[in-house]
Parts: C-alpha cells; sequence; structure tokens
C-alpha cells in the first residue's frame, strides 16, 4: 500500500481537496441557489473523520491539501482540524495545507491557521465595488472580506485573489482588480464560470467571459508575456511588464487543463470525485467507517478508484448551450 497513485493515464495523484461542508454564509450566483438545500448535518464526516480520511491519502502519497467547501471556515471547531493536519507538515509527509475561502471568516481565524501551518490562502473575490459585491454574493459584505484580507496578510499568509469572469460585471473592472491586487501585494488568477448546478433563472451562456477574451482585454493595457511556470495546478501564468505581476488563467472551457490533473476532490460526506467535470465518483464513506483501527479497506478503496480517473471533462459552450453541465453544486463538490 505503499505504491504511489497513479491513474490509468500516468498522472500521479498528489493533490486532495478536501470539502469539509456545504454551508456558506454567501449565495454565489454561479456557484448556488438563492434558497439552498444543504444535507443533514448528520451525513458529514465528522472532524475524526476527515482527520483519518485525509491521513490516509497522505500515507497514500498525496503532499498537498487543500480544504474547501462550502465556506470551510464556517464548520464549527475547524481550525483544530487544521491543527491536527499540521502534524503531518511537521513530519514532511504533507508539503502543503492550504484552504480556498470567501474571506468572511478570516479576520477570526487568520492567526489560528497560521499556527496549524497554513502559509497561504485563495479568497474568492469578484468586485471591488460594493453594490455588486452585494448582488453577485447575494448575503455578502465586502468590508467583512477586507477585514478579514487584512488580518491575514498582518499574520503573514500569502494571498491569492481568485476572481470568477462574469460577463457584463466585471469586465469593467479588470484594470481596478490587478491595480489593487498589485498595490497590496496579491497574486491574482481568473477563473471561468463552470457549469456546476442549477442556477434557476441565471443563464449559464450570458455569464461566460471566456479568458482569451480577459487576455485581450490585459493587452488593451499591458505588455503581456507567458510564462511556462506551473504551481501544481490547473492555472497558466502570464506576467504584467509594466508592474511585474503574475497573473493566472484557469480556463477549463476555452482551454482544457485536463493533461496534468494531479488531484482529485473528496465531499464532505465522503464521496471521492476523480474529476470536477465528470459524474462518477467513489463512495469512501462505508470503508472509512468498516474499521475505525484498519485503514486497509479504505486504502483499497482508493486505489479502485484512482483507476477510474477519467482522462477529462466535458464542459463546452462552445455551440451557445451548456453541454456537460454536472447536476451537483459546486459547493457540494468543492471548488
Amino acid at each position: 500500500m505503499t505504491a504511489p497513485l497513479i491513474d490509468p493515464f500516468a498522472r500521479a495523484i498528489t493533490y486532495l481537496r478536501v470539502s469539509v461542508t456545504d454551508r456558506c454564509d454567501f449565495r454565489c450566483v454561479y456557484c448556488m441557489a438563492e434558497n439552498m438545500t444543504f444535507l443533514p448535518k448528520r451525513d458529514l464526516l465528522s472532524l475524526e473523520e476527515l482527520d483519518r480520511m485525509c491521513t490516509t491519502f497522505i500515507g497514500m502519497g498525496v503532499e498537498k491539501l487543500r480544504i474547501t467547501g462550502g465556506e470551510p471556515l464556517v464548520r464549527r471547531d475547524i481550525t483544530k482540524f487544521f491543527a491536527k493536519m499540521g502534524r503531518h507538515l511537521e513530519t514532511g509527509a504533507l508539503k502543503e495545507l492550504t484552504l480556498t475561502t470567501n474571506g468572511s471568516q478570516l479576520s477570526k481565524h487568520a492567526q489560528s491557521l497560521w499556527d496549524a501551518g497554513v502559509r497561504r490562502v485563495n479568497i474568492s473575490l469578484d468586485t471591488l465595488d460594493e453594490e455588486k459585491f452585494k448582488k453577485v454574493t447575494r448575503w455578502g459584505r465586502l468590508k467583512q472580506v477586507l477585514e478579514g484580507i487584512d488580518e491575514a496578510q498582518r499574520v503573514g499568509l500569502k494571498i491569492k485573489i481568485n476572481a470568477v469572469a462574469l460577463k457584463g460585471f466585471n469586465e469593467e473592472e479588470l484594470p481596478t482588480i490587478t491595480k489593487w491586487c498589485n498595490e497590496r501585494g496579491l497574486d491574482l488568477t481568473w477563473i471561468e464560470v463552470m457549469p456546476m448546478g442549477d442556477m434557476g433563472d441565471y443563464d449559464r451562456i450570458g455569464q461566460f467571459w471566456s479568458l482569451k477574451e480577459v487576455r485581450r482585454a490585459y493587452e488593451d493595457h499591458y505588455t503581456v508575456t507567458d510564462l511556462t511556470e506551473r504551481t501544481g495546478g490547473p492555472a497558466r501564468y502570464a506576467r504584467l511588464e509594466e508592474t511585474g505581476q503574475k497573473i493566472g488563467f484557469i480556463t477549463p472551457l476555452s482551454h482544457n487543463f485536463c493533461e496534468s490533473c494531479n488531484r482529485v476532490r473528496l465531499t464532505c460526506t465522503g464521496q471521492l470525485y476523480m474529476c470536477l467535470g465528470q459524474e462518477d465518483m467513489a463512495d469512501l464513506r462505508a470503508p472509512l467507517r468498516a474499521d475505525e483501527n484498519d485503514t486497509t479497506q479504505l486504502e483499497e478503496a482508493i486505489r479502485a478508484a484512482i483507476t477510474l480517473k477519467p482522462k477529462g471533462h466535458d464542459f463546452d459552450y462552445s455551440r451557445q448551450k451548456v453541454a456537460g453541465q454536472m447536476s451537483r453544486h459546486m459547493s457540494h463538490t468543492g471548488g
């Protein structure tokens, strides 16, 4: 059971993204319906079970662990879980422990995250306009997020801003967001909106702003140089020569990044999705609970799941229809 996790396309699986809750204190229009039905809390893996699950993956070669949601920091006692995972950083088995957050709870938890060994976080932020922020998040408070960023930087956390490119919404803010990130010393990555879950009346095609167009918008203001740098994730990077900034582009629709995929996603209920853009999954909750003192069944289930990892996803807007749409919301799988 010490052999590395290798999928059918010879990709080593070294990156696990774990959703610890499907709940969130925002209702972003591209992520959740306004009136969400959340999972009963009894269905979620306990923090102790999440510890055992993640520890098993780490023992099988996972070197990067990203905690997601929903909003991970709304889960009760979640910083205790981070503190427990920190032991794997101390042994060197885990190279990075990080999270993706909307930033709303960072002012309360930034110091605890740092103490647990977290050194960088991704914060979702699509606009710097307070009214537009309320519109895109439905329930959000921009001031609270900005205070969280302040506190995160104060304790030493490195921050990357993830901005979802939304046509007709934040196009005109591209120079503003870029300048603000540069002044704050924040990395910036743009992400194409993905067809995850039923958004009610929201028009998927109308939301989609291709990052090819985002790139051209940058070229209207800057000299843009492509970089060969890869960080183990799906982003491709370019440098703005006038400022020296590195800008990331995550393009699941306009340019599929599956050939280098090294990650799988675990839901808060113990389902393992081998691909964000496919419905196939493996239930790891049953083997996890089969024997609290022996992980053999769990390890066998994980290896069997990795053999089913597909070559890539089917997201596609090219024919002006939403192809490859997933029935589950992003908040369930983990962003």
